[in-house]
């Protein structure tokens, strides 16, 4: 066993340090796993693998909330949410700075996508807080940490790929992110007020602006209509039982559609334009899956997850303690691969762990995507942190600085989600009633 974890992980860190793309690491991973462990051949498995991976339904809608994301993109939806909240945030502390956290988290329930968020709503708040004083760090902070909830509100693109590689309901995954997405939208909120009672205006908490009338707040509130009735059509659909995941996913951009058309942002190009980006992230996610699910056949020829969870087992270790070295080994992987490749290549190992240790599947799925959300602010490879690099210009270390207290807010949601997992599991159970 020890033999072929290291000759995996050393054949893999090769390819993937080497440049290869994932998916043909994944392969070529599997294909030597095949070879020399085990007397099957390759070939059969291979293809059955891959047909296996590309047919599944459920896997319909992972091309259709990409494509909707990219429309959205494109709509000019960003601007409209700032504008409308902006003058309701100006008695809060913090003020302008929640417009990042509550901006980041409404385009995400769209988007799906926590680079597409975090580069939509940092062209327009960025320039604004700086303009009014607000702390660069703390914009910067809060920025690239809450655009990762795009990972997990619904609909999440993390979310349709854990269900379709572990056979979960995505429905059931979509309902259990709404709790922990509210919580870290609460704990990212909190945090703010809190810094600004303490640092003030000196510490770059912005100028008080001038008070808007009521009436004006309201009118101004019209601009978020579009985004809660495509948020309420895509989650309601879904939690009623009148539309599955796919469906769901396209009445979604039907509704993005109609809503770029709303707003003045759509025509033939940026129907093509958005299809087009749509398409090729699709194929490189699909191809990415079938990678993953050829390795996972492979591991299993070999034994390896049987063995690795029997030693596990044999440790003695609590379920408590097996989450914390099961973080703390996702946080280093994350540092060099990106979230949908990370979910794809642990799931094959670390399953039959859960399944031995009675960690429920839908808890876990909700788990990992929160730690692929930590990975996406950690160095040196945080995606959300190359894309403030290039809205900013600053230096890698000092973005993954501003972000450390949300890192560590991150870390604190995990453990209440353990320690009350019915902020994960309420409403899933609550769909069985």
């Amino acid at each position: 066993m020890l033999t072929l974890s290291l000759a995996t992980l050393f054949t893999l860190a090769i390819l993937l340090g080497g440049g290869v793309w994932i998916a043909f690491a994944l392969l070529g991973t599997g294909w030597i796993a095949l070879t020399g462990f085990s007397s099957f051949e390759v070939g059969p498995i291979l293809a059955s693998d891959f047909w296996g991976a590309s047919y599944g339904w459920d896997l319909t809608a992972l091309p259709m909330f990409v494509w909707m994301g990219e429309i959205l993109f494109r709509s000019g939806l960003a601007d409209n949410m700032f504008r409308a909240l902006s003058p309701w945030l100006n008695r809060l502390p913090g003020r302008l700075l929640h417009s990042n956290i509550i901006g980041s988290g409404l385009f995400a329930a769209v988007c799906g996508s926590s680079a597409a968020t975090c580069a939509t709503v940092g062209k327009m708040t960025l320039p604004e807080l700086e303009r009014r004083g607000y702390s660069e760090t703390q914009a910067i902070g809060t920025l690239a940490s809450a655009s990762t909830l795009g990972l997990l509100i619904p609909p999440s693109i993390m979310m349709i790929v854990y269900g379709v590689v572990t056979e979960q309901s995505i429905s059931r995954l979509f309902m259990a992110g709404i709790g922990p997405g509210l919580l870290l939208l609460a704990l990212f909120m909190l945090y703010l007020v809190i810094w600004s009672l303490t640092a003030g205006r000196r510490g770059g908490a912005g100028h008080a602006e001038a008070p808007m009338p009521f009436l004006d707040k309201v009118r101004n509130s019209w601009r978020l209509i579009p985004l809660l009735v495509l948020i309420g059509g895509i989650l309601g659909s879904i939690y009623g039982g009148v539309a599955s995941p796919t469906e769901a996913a396209a009445v979604g951009v039907v509704l993005s559609m109609i809503i770029a058309r709303f707003n003045g942002h759509f025509d033939k190009s940026i129907f093509l334009a958005s299809m087009f980006a749509g398409l090729r992230t699709s194929c490189m996610i699909a191809f990415i899956i079938a990678g993953a699910s050829f390795l996972s056949s492979a591991m299993s020829f070999t034994q390896l997850p049987t063995q690795l969870a029997s030693a596990i087992a044999a440790m003695g270790l609590s379920p408590n303690v097996l989450l914390v070295m099961l973080t703390l080994f996702l946080l280093v992987l994350g540092c060099f691969l990106d979230g949908i490749s990370l979910i794809l290549l642990v799931t094959s190992i670390i399953m039959p762990l859960i399944n031995a240790a009675g960690i429920d599947p839908i808890w876990f799925g909700i788990y990992l995507v929160i730690v692929v959300e930590i990975s996406q602010i950690t160095p040196p490879v945080g995606f959300n942190l190359f894309v403030i690099q290039g809205l900013t210009g600053k230096n890698i270390f000092t973005i993954a600085k501003a972000t450390l207290p949300f890192f560590l807010l991150m870390l604190f949601a995990i453990v209440l989600m353990r320690a009350f997992p019915e902020i994960v599991l309420y409403l899933p159970q609550a769909m069985n009633r």
